[in-house]
């Protein structure tokens, strides 16, 4: 095990978020006013009001100040000298009428002076208090933050401006914040993409292979295609099934990673499309419209579809856009999002089986969902368990008494054949067992019981092997210790390799096809079941008309000399069904395991 941590680095494999505050203790955003969330706030115009019972106060008045709107589950509410608010803290101080639902924060060491939410309980409207200190400037102006959902937020709005008596009031100005202009504004596709000229006109990757998303809504595509005079810019076209997301990344490896990353994003009824970056296997991170042109989208028939142009070298480069001359592995996801929001992808993520220059020829990709190294571990799993382990407990629990008088290598011929099939099946489940390990360069969190069943399959054929190489001689008072111990070890190891397979062909790095996994390995369990019941009650019918025997060797001479030829046959027939039996079901997993 050591030493798959000292080929690898160690990293853990699950999306982090982005840091929230859910509890409201914001202070940490008191001078921007701008959440902790990984996305951008909206330049629409807020759905919130905020506003005061007056507009002129003398220090030491309070001050009545309303938020209200459709549902919202954070804020953040400041007072701000009105002519130079962008240079100083805010001013006063607050005072709650509900304090189960508000709470006073400090900011840049004023007590009490903002207040913020308590917990994402959805509110409708917050009354405060604001408290004029004695100093208060000729002019206050209230702004407000607020957060429908994790993603969906307005920035440091600008509320109701108040003044002191006798002071003039300032010419009028907007009560809404100016919009951030865009690179481009989205347009709506006209109809569905095809398929037709992929390996032509122009480069596609597709899964299914040959599927086409004018006619299948269950077709993952991307194409691209070189444009414009010079061809400085290259066009993308992205569809999946509407989930929520579908999103490419142009990577130097197979591995998630500094990866350029491409995603449609479904926000209510619209698509977002952006560019973004992602460090290693977690959340995108500097998501931006910038150098993407050309943007249009489409949500129809239960398939999302966005299509932009990006230019082959971007001027004014920005960090981690990769320039499109050069030759990338391609990765396509799709998986829910919420609210504009992306979750972690339901899929292992579709990888080119090669590199493709996005100028180069046009050609049709292929690709894989299944890595190489997970496609392996199930491989090498599989045989252990399917063939090579359960031969060879078989052969130990029933073929003691066949070929009683035949040795190999100076050793019973039962006993060589289990001996080496139980060591090649430890030796299979150990080199198995640290490939999940050397992929996701640490331990899964995302793979349920699966995993700390393999560690106790690994763990339990270990014991067995070391119960059985200090095992007492036949002839030994504790012989039958082992004997219980060897048969309920084993008897528990099996079954938890069995429960194994059956978690694990429907893990997401390996995600077998259903019923066809399913069944194969029912029909599996199914005919070992059978075949072991047939041969229990024959053994059994042998033990209770025999005489007690003394020892293991006299039980054996005891079963050869009443097994007639017609039983021994039978034995050797239902070994050679189940060999057959269970080498043809492996064969049908490890090729849908090379399917993938």
């Amino acid at each position: 095990m050591w030493l798959c941590y000292l080929l690898f680095l160690s990293v853990s494999y699950y999306w982090l978020p982005a840091e929230s505050y859910a509890d409201g203790k914001v202070t940490k955003a008191c001078g921007s006013m701008k959440p902790h969330h990984d996305s951008h706030s909206r330049t629409s115009n807020s759905p919130y009001h905020l506003a005061t019972n007056t507009t002129r106060f003398s220090p030491g008045d309070r001050v009545q100040v309303i938020l209200s709107g459709s549902n919202f589950e954070g804020f953040l509410l400041e007072a701000r000298d009105a002519v130079i608010h962008s240079l100083v803290s805010a001013v006063g101080s607050f005072t709650l009428t509900d304090p189960t639902k508000t709470q006073l924060l400090t900011c840049n060491n004023v007590k009490d002076s903002a207040v913020s939410h308590t917990s994402s309980v959805v509110q409708t409207e917050v009354v405060v208090f604001w408290n004029a200190p004695k100093d208060a400037p000729k002019v206050v102006q209230f702004f407000v933050t607020v957060v429908a959902h994790y993603s969906v937020f307005w920035v440091k709005q600008p509320g109701p401006v108040i003044y002191q008596d006798g002071v003039t009031p300032l010419p009028p100005q907007s009560t809404t914040m100016p919009t951030t202009m865009q690179t481009t504004t989205p347009s709506v596709l006209p109809g569905p993409f095809s398929s037709e000229g992929c390996g032509h006109s122009k480069s596609c990757l597709l899964d299914p292979p040959g599927c086409d998303p004018e006619k299948d809504p269950k077709c993952f595509f991307l194409s691209m295609t070189t444009e414009g005079p010079e061809k400085t810019l290259v066009l993308f076209e992205l569809s999946g099934p509407a989930e929520g997301y579908v999103t490419f990344a142009l990577s130097w490896d197979t591995m998630m990673g500094d990866d350029d990353v491409y995603m449609c994003v479904m926000d209510e009824d619209r698509i977002s499309v952006s560019a973004a970056y992602v460090t290693g296997r977690t959340h995108p991170e500097d998501q931006s419209q910038s150098g993407l042109s050309s943007v249009s989208w489409r949500i129809a028939e239960g398939v999302i579809q966005c299509r932009f142009s990006r230019p082959v070298r971007m001027t004014n480069q920005r960090p981690h856009r990769y320039d499109l001359d050069q030759e990338y592995f391609l990765f396509l996801a799709s998986g829910n999002a919420q609210y504009g929001k992306i979750w972690k992808h339901t899929l292992q993520p579709l990888i080119s089986t090669s590199r493709k220059q996005i100028t180069g020829a046009p050609e049709v990709l292929r690709g894989s969902r299944g890595p190489l190294l997970m496609k392996l571990h199930g491989a090498l799993m599989l045989i252990a368990w399917m063939l090579t382990g359960s031969i060879g407990t078989f052969i130990g629990s029933y073929y003691k008494s066949e070929w009683l008088n035949k040795t190999l290598l100076s050793q019973k011929v039962w006993f060589q054949v289990h001996r080496g099939l139980m060591v090649l099946t430890v030796g299979l489940t150990v080199i198995a067992f640290c490939l999940p390990f050397v992929y996701r360069k640490g331990w899964s969190k995302h793979a349920g019981i699966h995993p700390y069943l393999g560690c106790c399959v690994l763990a339990l054929a270990l014991i067995q092997s070391v119960m059985a190489a200090f095992r007492p001689p036949p002839d030994s008072h504790r012989r039958y210790i082992f004997n219980w111990a060897h048969w309920g070890v084993g008897s528990v190891v099996e079954i938890m390799a069995v429960v194994s397979m059956f978690l694990g062909m429907r893990q997401s790095s390996l995600l077998l096809p259903l019923p066809k996994a399913m069944f194969v390995l029912i029909g599996y369990v199914g005919g070992l079941a059978l075949f072991r019941l047939i041969l229990s009650l024959h053994k059994f019918s042998r033990y209770i008309k025999r005489p007690a025997a003394s020892s293991d060797q006299e039980t054996l001479l005891s079963d050869q000399s009443n097994l007639g030829h017609w039983e021994s046959l039978m034995k050797s027939i239902i070994l050679a069904v189940l060999i057959l039996e269970n080498t043809g079901l492996l064969v049908v997993l490890l090729t849908s395991i090379v399917e993938l």
